[in-house]
C-alpha cells in the first residue's frame, strides 16, 4: 500500500506507545494508541519491520491472516498495511536462528478507516521500537521454548499430512528445546537429577545412554504409575543408577544437575514426546554453583524415598542467588501440613503488581491465588491468563501417534519439585514478563469465569496459536472498531503471530 498523504485524515498528535519483549525465536510487541478512543474508525495497527523477511529486503510489513473478508482455504496472509492487526499485542514469529544477535526496528502505525478501500496510516502518530535479539544463553541463563502449536494454521500449512513424517513434525514442534539435554551432558563427568516421566526414545533416552559419565536419576515409581520403568531398564549399566520414588502422591521434579560444572537444567517439560513437542513447555540451564548445590542436595534428599512428612521438614525459600543481572531463589515442595509459605509468596507478588499480572500454568486450583488474580482488574491492572485445556489437545496428540498414548492428566501435586521466583526488575530478569499498560492485555473483570472456549483461546495465544475458524462457523465482522470503553469483542480475533 502506498504511503497515504498525512492530510487525508487528521490524526491526533499523541503518538502510539509500544514495548518489545524478545526471545531467541520470536518478538512480542505490545502497543497502544491512547488517542484512538477519539476515533470510531480506529481499526488497528500496521507494523513495519526493518530489515524485512526476504534476503536483501530492507523492510517489510508483518503479515496478518485475518482481513476484511472471510478467509478461504487457500487464502494467503496479507501485509498489515492492508489488513491491520486488530490487537494490542502481536508476535513476530518469523525469526530464524541466524537472526540471533541482530538488531531489528519495528515501526508501529495506527490505522484508521472504514474498510479495505478506505485505510489511512496515521504516520504522525507512529512509533518505533529497536531491539537486539538475544542468544539462547544470556548472562549465564539459557532458555528454550517449544512450539506446541498442533492446533494452528502454521502447523497445518507446514504439515498437511503429519502422520507421513512424524520425525520432522516432532523436530518442528520441539523448536530446539531438546538441545538443552546435549548441552547439560556435554563436558560433565557426573549428572544427578529427578524426573517425573521419562519416555522419550527419540532424544532423551539416547542422550542418556550415550553419556560417558555417571548418571543418577530419581524417578516416579508408585503402584499406580510405572511409566518410567521401560526407560529405566533401557538405561541399566554400570554407569547408571535409578532410584525409585514411591512414598508421595506425585514426584513432579524435572531437573538435572552437573554439580562439578555448577550447572542446573530445570523447567516445566517432562522428558516425554508430548512434553517436548505438543505440550507447551520450557527448559532453562542456569550456570550457578550455588543453584547447582541446592538442586544436588534436593536430589540426595529424595533419593532415599522419604515419606511426604520427612520431605516437608526442610521446606522453605532459599537465600537469593545472583546469576548475571538476575536474582532467583528456589523452593522445593511439599510443605508441612497447613503451611502455605511458597504459594502465599506468589499471592503477595500478585497483590503487589502495579500494572499487570500474567500467568501460564497447568491447572490453578488454590482459591486464594485465584481470588488474588481476578482482583487485579479491580485496581486497574491487566490480567492475562493461559490455562491448559486438555480434551481437544489430547485428541490431537493421540492422532499424531508418537509411539505411545498421551500421559493421563496429572492429579493433585503433593511433591511438586520446585518453584523459582524471579526477584529481578525490568528486562534484566529471567522469566519477568510485564506489559506496560492495562490496555495491552485482555482485561478480565473481577469474579469473571472463563468459559471453556475462552480458556482454549487464551492457551492458544500463549502457546503461539493463530486464528482458526470460530466454533459454529461464524467469522468476525468485516470491521472491528477499537474503543477504550469496550475492547473485549475484537480481542477474540486474530491470535497474534506473523510468520
Amino acid at each position: 500500500m502506498a504511503r497515504t498523504p498525512r492530510g487525508a485524515r487528521a490524526s491526533a498528535s499523541q503518538a502510539a506507545t509500544a514495548r518489545a519483549y524478545t526471545s531467541p525465536t520470536l518478538v512480542l510487541l505490545a502497543m497502544d494508541w491512547p488517542a484512538g478512543q477519539q476515533f470510531a474508525d480506529f481499526l488497528g495497527f500496521a507494523i513495519l519491520r526493518s530489515p524485512g523477511f526476504r534476503p536483501g529486503e530492507q523492510q517489510g510489513y508483518l503479515r496478518n491472516k485475518i482481513g476484511f473478508n472471510p478467509p478461504q482455504p487457500n487464502s494467503q496472509p496479507l501485509t498489515s498495511d492492508v489488513a491491520p492487526f486488530q490487537k494490542f499485542h502481536w508476535w513476530d514469529g518469523a525469526i530464524s536462528e541466524a537472526d540471533r544477535g541482530k538488531t531489528f526496528k519495528y515501526t508501529i502505525t495506527p490505522v484508521r478507516g472504514t474498510g479495505p478501500d478506505d485505510l489511512v496510516l496515521q504516520h504522525d502518530a507512529e512509533t518505533t521500537v529497536s531491539l537486539t535479539l538475544p542468544q539462547v544463553e544470556e548472562e549465564g541463563i539459557a532458555t528454550w521454548f517449544n512450539r506446541a502449536v498442533v492446533s494452528s494454521q502454521a502447523f497445518s500449512r507446514e504439515f498437511p499430512d503429519p502422520q507421513s513424517n512424524i520425525p520432522e513434525v516432532m523436530d518442528w514442534l520441539a523448536n530446539g528445546l531438546v538441545e538443552a539435554f546435549a548441552q547439560i551432558l556435554s563436558g560433565a563427568d557426573k549428572i544427578e537429577g529427578a524426573i517425573y516421566h521419562l519416555t522419550d526414545n527419540r532424544w532423551v533416552v539416547p542422550a542418556f545412554k550415550g553419556f560417558k559419565g555417571e548418571l543418577s536419576l530419581v524417578y516416579e515409581d508408585r503402584t499406580n504409575d510405572r511409566t518410567d520403568r521401560p526407560a529405566i531398564e533401557l538405561l541399566e549399566s554400570d554407569r547408571f543408577e535409578g532410584k525409585p520414588r514411591s512414598k508421595t502422591n506425585i514426584m513432579h521434579d524435572k531437573f538435572l544437575v552437573d554439580l562439578d560444572g555448577g550447572r542446573v537444567l530445570m523447567g516445566s517439560a517432562n522428558f516425554t514426546p508430548e512434553g517436548l513437542t505438543s505440550q507447551a513447555n520450557l527448559l532453562h540451564i542456569f550456570k550457578s554453583p550455588q543453584l547447582a548445590k541446592l538442586y544436588a542436595e534436593r536430589a540426595q534428599v529424595i533419593a532415599g524415598d522419604p515419606t511426604i512428612g520427612e520431605t516437608a521438614k526442610g521446606a522453605g525459600w532459599s537465600r537469593p542467588v545472583k546469576i548475571g543481572k538476575t536474582t532467583v531463589r528456589v523452593f522445593f515442595s511439599p510443605e508441612p501440613t497447613n503451611k502455605r509459605v511458597s504459594i502465599d509468596t506468589v499471592i503477595k507478588s500478585v497483590k503487589g503488581a502495579k500494572s499487570s499480572v500474567m500467568f501460564c500454568m497447568f491447572d490453578p486450583t488454590d482459591p486464594k491465588l485465584i481470588t488474588a488474580l481476578l482482583a487485579t482488574s479491580d485496581r486497574e491492572a491487566a490480567l492475562r491468563a493461559a490455562q491448559q485445556h486438555l480434551r481437544s489437545d489430547r485428541e490431537k496428540e493421540k492422532s499424531l501417534r508418537f509411539g505411545r498414548s498421551p500421559a493421563q492428566a496429572e492429579p493433585g501435586h503433593a511433591d511438586q519439585g520446585d518453584a523459582v521466583q524471579s526477584l529481578a526488575k525490568g528486562q534484566g530478569g529471567a522469566g519477568v514478563f510485564v506489559l506496560p499498560s492495562r490496555y495491552h492485555a485482555r482485561r478480565l473483570p473481577a469474579r469473571a469465569e472463563l468459559g471453556r472456549s475462552q480458556q482454549r483461546e487464551h492457551a492458544a495465544a500463549a502457546e503461539g496459536g493463530e486464528e482458526t475458524r470460530p466454533a459454529g462457523g461464524a467469522y468476525p465482522p468485516q470491521v472491528h472498531h477499537h474503543r477504550r470503553g469496550d475492547r473485549r469483542s475484537h480481542d477474540l480475533h486474530g491470535l497474534g503471530q506473523s510468520q
